[in-house]
Parts: structure tokens; C-alpha cells; sequence
């Protein structure tokens, strides 16, 4: 069931901004009515405030039992799109044993989903219909709007940051969960760092990763919360 909030503000963009705070997610996570657009009235008299409703897009909410998994993988997924209520276009090229399909159109916050979910979803679904009854194992990759090589110059750019609190702190860091690809990728940059280690605790889908420090002598005083999700909107860490 999807979740939906009112917020006010003095301009629509203060409204959702104050919307996407208390969500924790981005605008392309999100649908956006506009109840008042606000009003500076005559010399103050007669102001209203702008008002918006933001709902938080939920993820296959739909049946996926009728779509033929016989079909091509063109076919498939369009179909699920469609379902989706999602008209796009597929750009799709085979590349040394990876089959790589380029979605575009409107709406590709809702392909993409909160935290790159649905994207991963479809991928996984096309993979699984993709490698039906064949031999030789064929990686299926799914992007819209460059969006993977966004999310791993923003898992880079985290990794640096939370490496940096850590020399200086000496204290453990838990990340969000993540999928086992973007655990690939904080543990890839961090491994060059001599003063840090990064390890994995608990099981998928709620795996995460610890960045520590190797100087024993700065070990952790107590614990508190830092809240990381002003990067981004997207990453929460934990201090131990």
C-alpha cells in the first residue's frame, strides 16, 4: 500500500522538500499533486501557503502470473512495463556473453524505483526468462537514464566519506542494507585503504556492510546514530 503524505510550505518545492525529508526518498520516487500552488496576496493579506500530497510509489503491485514468460525478452518486458502502466522503448545489444537492454522513456523514476528496487527486480525477472532452457549462461543488464553508473559514483563517493569518519573517529560505521552489487562496490574502493577494513554482517535482503578501523588503539567509545541520509537522501549509517 503505497504511502502518502501532506505537507505545506511557502512555495510547492519547500512542500515536497519537506515531503521527501520525512520519506527519505528522492522525486523520482515519488508522485506529486499539487492541492494549492500558494499565494503571496496583496501586501500580505489574503497569503496561503502552498500545499502537496507526495506518495511514495510502491513496487510490483500488479500480477505478473499472465505475462508469457514464452516470449521474447523484448516482448516480456514491455509486457511488464505495460502492466506497470509504462509505455517505453527498448534499446537492446548483445556484448561479450552480457545481454544489455536500455529502457527509455516517461516515468523511468517508477522503472527505476526507491533505492534502484524495481530496476533490480526487472533485471533479475528478464535474467531468469532470458536463461530459460539455455546452456551457456547469459548476464542480462537493465539501466534507464544512466542510472547505474550513477548509483555507483554515488556508492564510491559514500564509501570515501564514511572511510574519511572513520580514520578520523576510529569508530565502526554500519551501512544501509544493500545488494550484493553494491556491497561490491563500497567493499572495491575501500580495499586500497590501509587503515580500513570492510566486512559483511546479517543475510540477504538485509545484508550490510561494516567499515572499521585496523588502528585498534581508536576503538569505539559508546555508540550513537548518524543519520547519512542528507547524501543523496539515500544512505543511512550507523556508528557502533
Amino acid at each position: 500500500m503505497n504511502k502518502m503524505i501532506e505537507k505545506t510550505g511557502a512555495t510547492i518545492d519547500e512542500a515536497v522538500e519537506k515531503a521527501l525529508n520525512e520519506l527519505n526518498c528522492t522525486r523520482d520516487e515519488v508522485e506529486i499533486e499539487v492541492v494549492n500552488k500558494g499565494s503571496k496576496g496583496i501586501f500580505g493579506i489574503g497569503a496561503s501557503e502552498a500545499k502537496v500530497i507526495v506518495k511514495l510509489l510502491d513496487e510490483f503491485d500488479f500480477d505478473l502470473s499472465s505475462i508469457d514468460t514464452e516470449s521474447n525478452i523484448e516482448t516480456y518486458l514491455l509486457n511488464i512495463l505495460e502492466k506497470m502502466g509504462i509505455e517505453a522503448n527498448l534499446d537492446v545489444k548483445e556484448n561479450e556473453g552480457n545481454l544489455d537492454i536500455e529502457i527509455s522513456g516517461d516515468m523511468m523514476g517508477v522503472v527505476i524505483g526507491r533505492r534502484g528496487d524495481t530496476l533490480d527486480a526487472l533485471q533479475y525477472l528478464c535474467s531468469l526468462v532470458y536463461n530459460k532452457n539455455r546452456d551457456d549462461y547469459v548476464r542480462v543488464n537493465l539501466d534507464t537514464e544512466n542510472y547505474r553508473a550513477k548509483r555507483e559514483e554515488t556508492l564510491v563517493n559514500l564509501a570515501k566519506k564514511i572511510a574519511g569518519t572513520v580514520s578520523r573517529t576510529g569508530r565502526s560505521i554500519t551501512l544501509e542494507p544493500m545488494n550484493p552489487n553494491e556491497r561490491r562496490i563500497i567493499h572495491s574502493t575501500l580495499q586500497s585503504y590501509d587503515y580500513i577494513n570492510t566486512y559483511s554482517i546479517g543475510e540477504d535482503p538485509n545484508r550490510k556492510i561494516v567499515v572499521s578501523s585496523k588502528n585498534s588503539s581508536r576503538a569505539a567509545r559508546g555508540g550513537y546514530r548518524r543519520n547519512y541520509s542528507s547524501y543523496k537522501k539515500e544512505e543511512i549509517a550507523t556508528e557502533e
